[in-house]
């Protein structure tokens, strides 16, 4: 992973906190339980179970490995409630009068599902550092012009 500084909200950034400490914990504890019942059942060469629990070891040390690299490297964004940046909550509204309510997050957080768009996406990059009540206008990556108009800002 790339030492380039992370950009990541509180919750992001908690949320991380958290998974870590649940894969160092309670999941490393199942594995190597699931690991020994695996070994019990004796001939390892075609034993299905402990293979598939070997593989969930190296997915889990995988993970806490690229969670630990993003917290080494990671900034907590700290927004204010006057313009929008990493953390806003944002509504914004087009022309037609349609509103969309989403909330800006660093580049490993991105969830379009549930609202969250990053930074760096290019309605992110438009709307950073814009106050309410600003006309913001980008181009989506399909190449559509696309204007609206910022009418809230929450931290």
């Amino acid at each position: 992973m790339d030492t380039q500084e992370i950009i990541l909200t509180r919750a992001g950034f908690e949320k991380l906190e958290e998974e870590l400490a649940e894969r160092k914990g309670a999941r490393r504890a199942e594995i190597i339980e699931l690991i020994k019942e695996a070994r019990a059942q004796g001939d390892l060469s075609e034993n299905a179970e402990y293979d598939a629990a070997r593989e969930d070891q190296a997915r889990n040390e995988s993970r806490i490995s690229e969670i630990e690299q993003i917290l080494a490297v990671a900034k907590i964004a700290e927004g204010d409630s006057m313009s929008v940046s990493i953390g806003s909550k944002v509504e914004i509204e087009d022309e037609r009068g349609k509103r969309l309510t989403f909330q800006i997050v660093g580049t490993t957080q991105t969830d379009s599902l549930n609202h969250l768009i990053s930074n760096e996406s290019p309605a992110g990059k438009a709307m950073i550092g814009h106050v309410a009540g600003d006309k913001v206008s980008f181009t989506t990556p399909s190449g559509k012009v696309r204007e609206y108009t910022i009418t809230s800002i929450e931290v």
